[in-house]
């Protein structure tokens, strides 16, 4: 009698070769780590819209901006806050001590804020890389496991010297496993990549325009 041949993935898993055992798991680890990134950062520009949302409504509230910084202090924690307290500091630092301003003003102001803004664009990015990487990468990655895993089916093939589908079968099973593998990893990082870089995108210009507004702003108390 015919013993039925197990087809389920964990058994797919432990029937593979080891070459073929370790791409699986590389897979499955890249899969996890995008998926970290991912909610990771789905978390963190999600509090980043909410800070900016908050500061924006403060900063037009009409209150004085030499107030709204002597509230923040000088260890602001959100982006926005941290963008508007370079720009405010440069200020105050542009003052000399008889009132008068010292000449260059504007544009430290502006690169004070544009460094700002860099740096809080590189903490918002920070992640993004490893989803393009696997995205890339993890299909190949999939392919290389199942090339391996029907090789070593046909080696099998030879050596029994038998070609009927329950020989067969199998081993290519097992191999397209590793394909199946590096697409689950890779489609979602490709898609959230595309997504959390547009969001990104996005919130970074938020904080051009406000550091725009701002300079403005000072530029026309600058001239006055």
């Amino acid at each position: 009698m015919e013993i039925a041949t197990d087809y389920t993935m964990w058994a797919l898993f432990a029937r593979a070769t080891l070459t073929v055992k370790l791409v699986m798991l590389l897979l499955v680890l890249a899969s996890i780590w995008c998926w970290a990134v991912i909610i990771d950062k789905a978390i963190q520009y999600r509090a980043a819209r909410r800070e900016a949302g908050v500061f924006d409504h403060a900063f037009w509230s009409g209150e004085p901006l030499d107030g709204l910084f002597d509230q923040i202090g000088a260890t602001p924690k959100g982006p926005s806050e941290k963008i508007f307290a370079a720009g405010m500091i440069e200020w105050r630092r542009s003052h000399r001590n008889d009132g008068g301003l010292i000449a260059g003003a504007q544009a430290r102001i502006d690169r004070s804020m544009d460094v700002a803004i860099a740096k809080e664009a590189g903490t918002l990015q920070r992640g993004l890389p490893v989803l393009a990487t696997v995205g890339s990468t993890a299909p190949f990655v999939g392919l290389l496991g199942t090339v391996w895993g029907i090789m070593n089916a046909f080696i099998e093939i030879a050596a029994q010297q038998n070609t009927s589908l329950a020989v067969v079968a199998p081993g290519i099973a097992e191999a397209l496993l590793a394909t199946a593998l590096g697409l689950l990893a890779a489609i979602p990082a490709v898609i959230f990549y595309n997504k959390l870089s547009s969001d990104s995108d996005r919130i970074v210009a938020g904080y051009e325009a406000f550091a725009d507004e701002f300079a403005t702003i000072l530029s026309r108390q600058l001239d006055n």
